[in-house]
């Protein structure tokens, strides 16, 4: 359903571990690594090799619960059940609860159960650009439906036999806020992580500056940023139709999907930037937000607290959901 990357072959763990094995605050380590079928950078500063082992830990456990992709997954466990109950963990429960909240806020424009469409798409790995079948979208729209997950506690049932949970809209910020989290109780003051691109900070730079977020000029081949956000201790997290695409006869498929169609969703939007605390939240919102379009999405984000939003319309005009977005546009690449 989302953004950003994810998932053909959901882990491959070989990170590399570089710098300093101290905890010298002035010095950092980073890990490097392919993950969610993209680059994934960890650095931490104050840091030593333990610690840096802990965040490739729990980016490992989650990926074992929350991978569709692997089938002993219990996100896979709940798919192969055919609506039969079964018992996860209280992760994935929560996190599952956290999916059917956000696909009430959206009015259902995020939904964690659209993986019936998205497989027949198959954007990570469709050299062919083949389109669904017609009938075939028809049907598989009929099973997206998040209502249909029944959580009672720790045990999940889809009361749609044939309905598929993918939590790939939230899963990677729901596992960068977890490394956050445990950075913090290591008493860790200063860290950067990206995870696919969902960038989370903790706090700022160890000079007291902030941290450089660039926001990615939408198609631009070479990477170009035409925006930059100066931060401490926030997430960013972009989604847009940029970012895994195909062309054919003129026209643009993107991996945004109209649950209610099963097709790419079509408005003036090429890109929106979540400012939050968490980054499970800027994962959700981006996707929500680009679906409601920029009137609504604009609309939802002022509604909310402590969260700021970035919208890029099909022209390249930028639109902040307030004046307090510190953004900056003047910038040389």
């Amino acid at each position: 359903m989302k953004h950003k990357k994810i998932l053909a072959c959901f882990l491959t763990f070989s990170f590399l571990l570089t710098g300093c094995s101290t905890k010298d605050q002035s010095q950092s380590l980073s890990m490097t690594g392919t993950y969610f079928d993209t680059v994934v950078k960890i650095e931490v500063w104050g840091a030593d090799s333990k610690i840096m082992d802990g965040c490739k830990d729990i980016c490992e456990k989650y990926e074992q619960l929350l991978s569709p992709t692997i089938n002993s997954s219990e996100i896979s466990q709940i798919n192969q059940a055919h609506g039969t109950p079964v018992s996860v963990s209280e992760e994935t429960a929560d996190l599952i609860e956290l999916g059917k909240y956000y696909g009430d806020l959206s009015g259902g424009k995020f939904d964690i159960t659209i993986a019936s469409v998205s497989d027949l798409w198959n954007f990570h790995d469709n050299a062919d650009h083949s389109i669904p079948d017609a009938e075939q979208l028809a049907e598989a729209v009929t099973h997206i439906n998040y209502k249909n997950i029944e959580v009672n506690g720790t045990t999940v049932t889809m009361s749609d036999p044939y309905a598929k949970i993918d939590l790939g809209g939230i899963a990677k910020g729901y596992i960068a806020d977890q490394v956050k989290n445990y950075l913090v109780e290591e008493g860790i003051e200063h860290a950067y992580i990206n995870l696919g691109g969902n960038i989370l900070t903790l706090g700022g730079k160890t000079d007291g500056s902030n941290f450089r977020i660039g926001i990615q000029k939408p198609f631009a081949e070479d990477g170009t940023v035409m925006a930059v956000l100066p931060v401490s201790d926030k997430s960013i997290v972009s989604s847009g139709n940029y970012e895994r695409y195909f062309k054919k006869d003129g026209k643009i498929y993107h991996h945004i999907l109209d649950p209610s169609t099963g097709c790419p969703i079509e408005n003036n939007l090429n890109q929106v930037t979540i400012i939050s605390d968490k980054s499970v939240d800027g994962d959700a919102l981006s996707t929500t937000c680009y679906a409601l379009g920029l009137d609504e999405g604009l609309k939802l984000i002022r509604s909310m607290d402590n969260i700021e939003a970035v919208f890029i319309t099909d022209d390249n005009t930028i639109h902040k959901s307030s004046d307090s977005v510190n953004l900056i546009t003047d910038i040389d690449n």
